[in-house]
């Protein structure tokens, strides 16, 4: 064999390899934040199945002023498991079977993806293991949105060193956000939207501040409120924010970046105004640094639906990384 014959075979060679290499690897997932494709038959969809999926998926998302749906729900016939619909991050496949199974299958035509199966000998079988892993299909799902929020907003950051040199913290915000406002302890960002704008507050109280018993609503309420009249008002005089006194807000306990933290949902109002919208506070009980590190998210957006909106703003802040001295 010559050298000029050798060669040709080790380039096609290594050309089909990389071809096949290529034809292996997954496809990129597509779609839109929280929207999920349950492919199902219409009969079932129609009726008590359907109901179900419906009652949990499209639950109404808490902490909003409007209803509007935990997850867009696109459903598809069994036969169209094909195409396009194979590309979204969350599919649900519900049929009936020879056997009761609920199965999760990660990146099976797509990544990143799960694709939930569940199947049942009768439609009361396919209910019960629907609601049964429901709470678990939820949880895996949100975080699968929140990290995909996470990636679009990583495209373009925000120079990351005047909130790192302010408050010791890694925070990737998107550059589309601008400084609004620059104090000792408080930093205010915004992002302007067609017909409104989202809102990002970072800042620092002592520990002490904050009375962890039975009245914590009301604890982290007042100071917020008390943040509002320093720093936040509308155009017309005496407009300071405040949190909406119509409605109690929701508590959780949760973790984050591994510290002890409280995330608090509800709706926020300009006293002697008109503007209204959704918040969402989380104060991070920070011991080491001995303060209560406050990230909230707001938006006032009157003519848009707001889910998405809070849900950007919540993977910016669970983005938090608290440095080490």
């Amino acid at each position: 064999m010559n050298k000029a014959h050798f060669l040709f075979l080790f380039i096609s060679f290594v050309f089909f390899s990389c071809e096949k290499k290529s034809d292996n690897s997954p496809r990129k997932t597509a779609g839109k934040i929280n929207t999920i494709s349950v492919i199902i038959d219409d009969q079932l969809w129609n009726g008590e199945v359907g109901d179900s999926v419906r009652n949990k998926f499209a639950s109404p998302v808490i902490g909003l002023p409007q209803e509007e749906p935990l997850f867009t729900i696109n459903q598809y016939p069994t036969k169209l498991l094909e195409g396009f619909m194979t590309d979204n991050r969350t599919i649900v496949v519900i049929k009936k079977g020879v056997e009761n199974k609920f199965e999760i299958k990660k990146n099976q035509y797509a990544s990143p993806q799960n694709v939930f199966h569940i199947s049942g000998k009768t439609g009361a079988d396919i209910i019960k293991s629907f609601e049964e892993n429901a709470p678990e299909m939820i949880q895996i799902i949100k975080k699968m949105e929140l990290a995909e929020s996470q990636r679009i907003n990583s495209q373009s950051l925000l120079n990351p060193k005047v909130i790192a040199n302010k408050f010791r913290i890694s925070l990737k915000i998107p550059s589309s956000y601008a400084f609004v406002l620059q104090k000792s302890k408080f930093i205010w960002l915004k992002k302007e939207i067609s017909g409104g704008n989202t809102s990002l507050l970072i800042y620092e109280v002592p520990i002490s501040s904050v009375k962890m018993d039975s009245n914590l609503i009301t604890s982290i309420t007042k100071m917020r409120d008390s943040i509002g009249d320093l720093y936040i008002s509308g155009r017309e005089p005496n407009s300071k924010m405040i949190t909406e006194e119509a409605y109690a807000p929701y508590l959780f306990k949760i973790k984050l970046n591994e510290k002890e933290t409280y995330e608090t949902k509800g709706t926020w109002e300009l006293k002697n105004d008109f503007m209204t919208g959704p918040f969402i506070n989380y104060a991070i009980v920070d011991k080491e640094n001995k303060r209560i590190l406050v990230l909230e998210g707001f938006c006032y957006a009157p003519s848009k639906e707001k889910r998405d909106l809070m849900h950007e703003l919540e993977s910016i802040i669970k983005s938090v990384i608290v440095l080490k001295n």
